[in-house]
């Protein structure tokens, strides 16, 4: 039997899985809206990043509106606005109206997982911060294994609209789960909601802040057109994309899964080290497999696993960010989804350069590597704070 915390846990976990499903999906259903729409694919690519700034914008916005409500209903009122404005995505007509109600949905994208893996991680020891991050995560990650598809196979077969009916119903489920199970713990006693901003000029948050924008755009160089290029230069069967995506999204899984086990072991930098490397090779192997839809489909699962990068970055911020804990979770989600229009746009020039499919995985790779020097700055302005929290274990080189 469930014990209460652990169900409340699984209540969050399904609001990010809503959260998951609705921002990747949109990419797959791009081109039934647009066809519906009388768009073209470019016109239609606006959607996708009118979500992406929502998130943008939400992140601070929404730390600062909630800072004096307490965890339960801020997380409630989220997802459910979240759920709402996605069923609104669904209903309304025209172009206009589905490029403003993404905007909107994606508002409270990074509040909800941000303060959702403080509870989290709250709930665990202090040294097991990073499994209960990655319980949060893991609605993220299997979204790509089932949501996505099913959002995806929903809007070929019955419509594009009820893909994004679909996260918007979960997200409403979410919210009343959430309601009736979350613990019921009151504001901090004086708190400020202007002191959320004091995130924003704290270097040490800043700096990890960096690596996540830049070093995850190399991921989202690369998975952005995994699909286009496994069609433009294999004869994969019609269930190889399919395929691809949900090895992505095993890949995710086991790897949050490992990568919170090994920042309780090596400590955050020393993980994210190995992690932003790991995703550079990943990456380059990308570049490689292009032309074979086998090696693509283990590609994406490669990838998948690099993201786990994540978990030590959380904890990192919640080690650094004081009084700021939400504004700093929710500006991680903000960085990814800078992150996820850095590398595709940047993807993007070289294609259109004529450097061919693989260049993607080069774009990547380079990415990464920007990602370990900004990583690096970060170390070295731990070591110059000589935080206790920063110190890298001694039995382990970072």
């Amino acid at each position: 039997m469930l014990d209460q915390k652990t169900l409340a846990v699984l209540a969050m976990a399904l609001g990010a899985f809503a959260i998951g499903t609705s921002e990747f999906a949109a990419m797959g259903l791009l081109p039934f809206f647009a066809a519906d729409l009388g768009i073209t694919e470019p016109q239609a690519g606006h959607v996708i990043s009118a979500y992406a700034l929502g998130v943008v914008v939400g992140a601070p916005l929404t730390s600062i509106l909630g800072a004096r409500l307490p965890r339960r209903r801020y997380l409630a009122g989220l997802i459910a606005f979240f759920g709402v404005m996605n069923l609104a995505s669904a209903l309304l007509p025209g172009l206009s109206a589905l490029t403003a109600t993404r905007f909107l949905a994606g508002l409270p994208h990074g509040g909800f997982l941000g303060v959702s893996m403080l509870m989290a991680a709250d709930a665990m020891p202090f040294e097991q911060r990073g499994r209960g991050t990655a319980q949060i995560l893991m609605g993220l990650t299997v979204a790509n294994i089932a949501g996505v598809p099913l959002a995806g196979a929903l809007g070929q077969g019955i419509g594009w609209r009820w893909g994004f009916a679909l996260p918007g119903v979960l997200g409403l489920i979410a919210a009343v789960l959430i309601l009736r199970l979350a613990p019921r713990v009151g504001v901090r006693p004086g708190i400020r909601p202007l002191a959320e901003l004091s995130a924003l000029r704290n270097p040490a948050v800043l700096l990890t802040l960096a690596v996540g924008a830049i070093g995850f755009g190399g991921l989202f160089a690369v998975y952005s057109y995994l699909s286009a290029a496994m069609l433009a230069t294999t004869s994969a069967p019609g269930w190889g994309v399919p395929l691809a995506l949900s090895a992505f999204g095993v890949g995710g899984t086991l790897g949050n899964l490992g990568v919170a086990r090994l920042t309780e072991r090596w400590g955050q930098f020393p993980t994210a080290l190995r992690a932003m490397l790991f995703m550079a090779a990943t990456q380059a192997f990308a570049s490689f497999a292009v032309g074979d839809w086998r090696a693509m489909v283990l590609s994406a699962f490669l990838l998948g696993l690099g993201s786990g990068m994540v978990i030590p970055l959380q904890t990192r911020l919640m080690d650094v960010a004081g009084e700021a804990q939400s504004m700093a979770a929710a500006m991680n989600h903000a960085a990814f989804n800078a992150a996820n229009a850095l590398g595709p746009w940047l993807a993007g020039l070289a294609l259109a350069a004529g450097w061919g499919w693989r260049s993607s995985g080069l774009v990547g790779v380079g990415l990464s590597l920007a990602g370990i020097v900004a990583l690096g700055l970060a170390w070295l302005h731990a070591r110059r704070q000589s935080s206790p929290v920063a110190e890298v274990p001694k039995n382990c080189p970072a």
